[in-house]
């Protein structure tokens, strides 16, 4: 057994030739735009900042995860009036409805302002109440979904 590393024919010993030092570049880190597909792999602690957006909006939503009747997540979603929303309302209600001055479905609300679907689609379910948004469901037959509804979809995801 060697009792060196210099001894070791794995570590660079007598009849091994190991590259010198610095002849591999050095990446250091990465340079991605992103980070990995599958996350940090040591993932700390959330930022503060994002941790009080979160307990925000399920503050804002008492807690619920799901609005109080059906709204598919394919609604579509537009502002019921053309006059931006004043500072009485909290700005997520504000950002929903600024966005939603083109039609968008409930899907493209969360997306867009990076909050979950469940806070999203309860948002958009009161300020429905409150008449702040007008939501279009789409209709169904007996619970099949809408063959146009598929057609669409179907041909927007050839085009991608």
């Amino acid at each position: 057994m060697a009792r060196y590393r210099d001894e070791d024919p794995v570590y660079g010993g007598p009849g091994h030739h190991m590259p010198a030092h610095g002849a591999y570049p050095d990446y250091g880190e990465s340079t991605a735009p992103y980070g990995s597909p599958y996350g940090d792999p040591h993932p700390g602690e959330p930022d503060r900042e994002e941790q009080s957006s979160l307990v925000r909006m399920y503050a804002l939503t008492g807690g619920r995860t799901a609005p109080r009747g059906d709204l598919a997540i394919e609604a579509l979603v537009s502002s019921a009036t053309s006059a931006q929303l004043g500072l009485k309302f909290p700005k997520e209600h504000r950002a929903i409805s600024e966005l939603c001055r083109q039609v968008r479905s409930v899907a493209e609300v969360s997306a867009l302002l990076g909050m979950p679907l469940g806070v999203a689609r309860v948002l958009i379910a009161d300020m429905e109440a409150e008449g702040l948004v007008r939501v279009y469901q789409p209709h169904l037959d007996a619970g099949k979904p809408d063959v146009n509804l598929l057609e669409r979809v179907l041909s927007g995801l050839r085009r991608l």
